[in-house]
């Protein structure tokens, strides 16, 4: 893997590259039950290998992707927060953008979450120029909803959809909700302070 490159910053995290010393906590989140709760699978460490060379490659072919978080106190990897194309055609317009996250328990309810994907939104609005993000999750994945509440996204229930890549055999997994925020929209909640600090 290629040589740390930070992507962005906030108070407490940095965003960057994926590296190979972030392998042990990519197959913990990958693994772990309360993690993939919503997930209709784990993954082991081949699967978990194979899936953070697949970011990174992401992240070198467009420059979005789901970015390593890592706490800059410690230095220490934390899981994921970014941006991505949706890349699902038949729910999303073609170059739709999504943000996504997942920590290791050990860093939920610190604010993590919510403090990267707000440096994102902010980084995609004004440095990538996207017109607007959407987030989905499992209609009952309450936790990660919050967030995006919290970041200020707006629910948009004529785009909840089954999710075409989630087997028949997880029915209570396939149903999902979209919450979405545009440029105009994000703008006018920092002009009115409406943002977590």
């Amino acid at each position: 893997m290629k040589e740390r490159t930070v992507i962005l910053e906030s108070a407490r995290l940095v965003l960057r590259n994926w590296l190979e010393t972030d392998r042990d906590l990519f197959r913990e989140i990958n693994a772990d039950p309360r993690v993939m709760e919503f997930f209709p699978f784990r993954r082991n460490h081949e699967e978990a290998d194979s899936f953070l060379g697949r970011l990174n490659g992401m992240i070198n072919e467009n420059g979005l992707g789901f970015y390593a978080v890592e706490l800059k106190a410690t230095q220490e990897p934390m899981g994921f927060c970014g941006l991505s194309y949706a890349n699902m055609p038949s729910v999303f317009p073609e170059q739709t953008v999504e943000i996504g996250w997942r920590l290791a328990t050990r860093f939920w309810s610190k604010g993590y979450a919510t403090e990267a994907a707000l440096a994102l939104l902010e980084f995609a609005f004004t440095e990538k120029k996207i017109d607007a993000v959407v987030s989905f999750a499992v209609a009952e994945n309450h936790r990660s909803t919050a967030v995006m509440k919290r970041l200020g996204m707006h629910r948009v229930p004529s785009l909840d959809f089954d999710h075409p890549r989630v087997p028949d055999t997880h029915p209570h997994l396939k149903p999902h909700v979209v919450y979405a925020i545009t440029c105009d929209e994000w703008n006018r909640q920092v002009a009115k302070g409406n943002l977590p600090n």
